[in-house]
């Protein structure tokens, strides 16, 4: 008698919990992998500060682990996350690093920052695949560097996509003649160094006259913030570290012009892509490059770049490798 085999399965390993809106991304990109016919299973690392709370959340993946049964045990961040789910043992584990994990967390301390990147570094030596976002971080791995693949988040396409512009501003409320740069400071605005993006947004308005900076301070919805991009004429993004800013790539499929510091995987994206800059951290540097577009504004050519990173393409090559490390290619 012969059996069928079950549907490949993945445990997702995502820090924060179900009700918050952190790692959007990471919770998309699995979405976009069930869509695939996986069967995806998502447990949320709570703690990951005390190590009385991290102990305890080792005992609850591994009691997860074995009440799922995975093919495949997933880390979409390194750090304690990566660190907990390789002590976790068990099944294959692929590590996606995403930019602080290696390139270590602004805004804590540089003990903290440290043991964060090494804790990265020492899960990869239980992985069985790394996943980097950009070039740049795979650079910073000790072990696993050559095995190790490079995929962007994906972008969805459907989502983000160039819609008339006009259109978007009448939904907004915004002025047809207003030249609006389009900045997104998330939760996090130190280290998206709003503190620039504000004093290039001030340089811009004596250039141009009217000019004005939108900030997005995240909640907003994808479809929402789809058409801010399409009302706006600019992105502008100052951060000081990033992995592969997802916001970037929502830019370009909407055909936004992007101004950029040079920071994570951005000059690799935007090659090719016209008009848009990539600059010096500098205020005047930013407002000349802006004003440079915002004077007459026109769309880029960004959503053929995109192409090749769109979610459902990004998703099938994650599978790919589950099916890899999971003997089942």
């Amino acid at each position: 008698m012969t059996t069928t085999p079950h549907a490949l399965r993945v445990l997702a390993v995502i820090p924060g919990s179900e009700e918050r809106s952190s790692f959007v991304f990471a919770r998309r990109q699995m979405d976009s992998v069930a869509a695939l016919g996986v069967d995806v299973r998502t447990f949320w690392l709570g703690e990951r500060t005390s190590p009385a709370g991290i102990t305890r959340e080792l005992g609850r993946l591994r009691a997860a682990i074995r009440e799922a049964a995975p093919d495949v045990v997933h880390a979409h961040y390194g750090t304690v996350t990566a660190l907990v789910a390789a002590l976790a043992g068990g099944p294959p584990l692929v590590i996606t690093y995403r930019g602080s994990d290696l390139n270590g967390s602004t805004g804590v301390t540089a003990l903290r920052a440290d043991a964060g990147v090494l804790m990265s570094r020492l899960a990869a030596l239980r992985a069985a695949a790394l996943v980097c976002v950009s070039e740049r971080l795979r650079a910073r791995l000790w072990w696993g560097r050559a095995a190790a693949v490079v995929i962007p988040s994906g972008v969805d396409t459907t989502v983000f996509r160039p819609a008339p512009r006009d259109a978007a501003r009448a939904e907004l409320g915004w002025g047809a003649d207003e030249r609006v740069v389009l900045f997104n400071a998330g939760s996090r605005a130190r280290v998206k160094r709003l503190d620039v993006a504000e004093a290039a947004a001030a340089e811009l308005a004596r250039h141009v006259p009217g000019a004005r900076l939108e900030v997005l301070t995240g909640g907003v919805e994808p479809a929402r913030i789809a058409t801010y991009m399409n009302a706006a004429d600019c992105l502008l993004l100052t951060s000081d570290a990033e992995g592969s800013p997802n916001v970037i790539k929502e830019a370009l499929a909407c055909d936004l012009p992007i101004v950029s510091v040079d920071v994570g995987d951005v000059r690799e994206r935007v090659d090719g892509v016209a008009p848009g800059a990539i600059v010096a951290r500098e205020p005047a540097a930013l407002a000349a490059a802006m004003a440079e577009i915002v004077r007459t504004p026109a769309r880029s050519n960004g959503h053929a770049a995109v192409a090749a990173i769109d979610t459902r393409r990004v998703a099938e090559r994650l599978v790919d490798i589950y099916r890899r490390v999971a003997g089942r290619a």
